[in-house]
């Protein structure tokens, strides 16, 4: 009997070690062409995931070791997207431009199918009415939601709401952000157009004093403030000028009306100035952006600026945007920086935006298509291109949250 139970033992014994040393991995990713700008990562390699996080990065993991396997052979594997400029405090409040109304967008419904595991909303709340948009928005997302908070107190409501002075309060806007650090990266100025550099001093003042970037949505004013002043006198490196290739009334453009970048704009990036795309539906022209990039302006960062009012015009989605870029010349590892570890540190979030082993597994799968594409900048212009990027498979948090061909399924057979 004794002998029996010593059997038992050393048999339960050797398959505890057997289960012990075989690692099964819940989601491996196979023969992707890999692009992890944080951990210089830019080859075919696989990808194992086990829970939510990133498990094991090399060569030739066994099929014999996960639950779901994904073969990603001709497609890019990149980290999950990051949509710094976006809006989505979503609600039902008219007449509320884009706080807490019909023109903002719930992010569940437009980030996966793009790629995008993290989205920013910049400005959408103030202080006033922050918590609204962390319980309304924030914690019913699937989406990894984070927030500019605006100076306006009031958020972005737009019209005299935002040209309130008296509103952006430095103090209550510090105090909010210390409340909620982890929703909140950083402090937005938007749509005021007074001769005035009141609102901008506030917001830079609010963002030292939270250790935060702010966002700058500028221009509007009559006469025009100087945009070399903004760059190089007000803003601090790390601060993020948004909407950089558009013309818009009451701001200088980057581009002169001869083609020509002015030079204080290569200044103000070579001091840390973080130029921003924000497409949108009215702040991107190829008549900016063209010139700027063979000028040597290239983004630091490619965003959407998602609202109704963009959705469905030029810029469409996160990857269209991405698409521009590369038919402008930029390399398909820089655009993928662009959107992933640039961001993340941006904001300040380095746990985002990168494939290191133990990271959370935020995950893009894209396929670059050839053809013949055209793209359409905020003025009904159109563009010419070979390259068009889609998304074939999102995955947030280790889990598959979007397949547009069915990649991670088993096929069907008649039984």
């Amino acid at each position: 009997m004794k002998k029996i139970k010593l059997i038992i033992c050393i048999v339960g014994f050797s398959l505890f070690q057997l289960k012990s040393y075989t690692q099964v991995y819940d989601i491996l990713i196979k023969n992707g062409h890999v692009i992890d700008a944080k951990n210089n990562l830019n080859k075919i390699i696989d990808i194992a995931i086990v829970d939510n996080k990133i498990a094991l990065i090399q060569k030739n993991i066994s099929i014999n070791s996960a639950l779901i396997i994904i073969d990603a052979n001709g497609l890019y594997v990149s980290p999950g997207l990051i949509d710094i400029h976006s809006h989505n405090f979503h609600g039902t409040e008219p007449n509320n431009y884009l706080s807490n109304s019909f023109d903002a967008l719930p992010p569940d419904g437009f980030s996966f199918r793009s790629g995008v595991t993290t989205i920013v909303d910049v400005g959408g709340a103030g202080w006033r009415n922050f918590k609204t948009f962390k319980e309304q928005i924030i914690d019913r997302s699937k989406t990894r939601v984070l927030s500019f908070l605006n100076i306006i107190g009031s958020g972005m409501k737009g019209g005299a709401v935002e040209q309130n002075l008296s509103d952006m309060e430095p103090s209550k806007t510090v105090e909010t952000v210390n409340k909620f650090p982890n929703e909140i990266v950083g402090i937005k100025l938007a749509h005021f157009n007074g001769y005035n550099w009141i609102p901008v001093d506030r917001v830079v003042e609010a963002g030292r004093l939270a250790n935060v970037p702010v966002m700058i949505d500028f221009g509007g004013s009559d006469p025009e403030l100087p945009l070399d002043k903004l760059l190089l006198e007000k803003l601090r490196p790390g601060d993020i000028f948004t909407h950089a290739y558009a013309h818009v009334r009451g701001r200088t453009p980057i581009v002169d009306k001869n083609g020509k970048l002015r030079e204080y704009v290569l200044e103000a990036q070579r001091k840390g100035i973080v130029f921003d795309v924000g497409h949108g539906g009215g702040s991107f022209l190829f008549e900016q952006a063209i010139p700027a990039i063979k000028q040597g302006l290239k983004p630091n960062s490619i965003s959407t600026d998602l609202h109704t009012g963009s959705m469905n015009g030029g810029m469409k989605n996160i990857v269209n945007v991405m698409s521009k870029f590369l038919n402008m010349g930029i390399e398909i590892d820089e655009i993928i920086k662009l959107t992933t570890w640039n961001p993340a540190k941006y904001i300040k979030r380095t746990d985002l935006g990168h494939l290191s082993v133990g990271a959370e597994a935020d995950i893009t799968l894209l396929n670059l298509r050839k053809g013949d594409f055209g793209f359409i900048d905020t003025q009904g212009k159109r563009m010419k291109g070979n390259n068009l990027l889609e998304c074939e498979l999102t995955i947030k948090a280790g889990k598959i949250v979007y397949d547009l061909n069915g990649l991670a399924s088993n096929e069907w057979r008649k039984k």
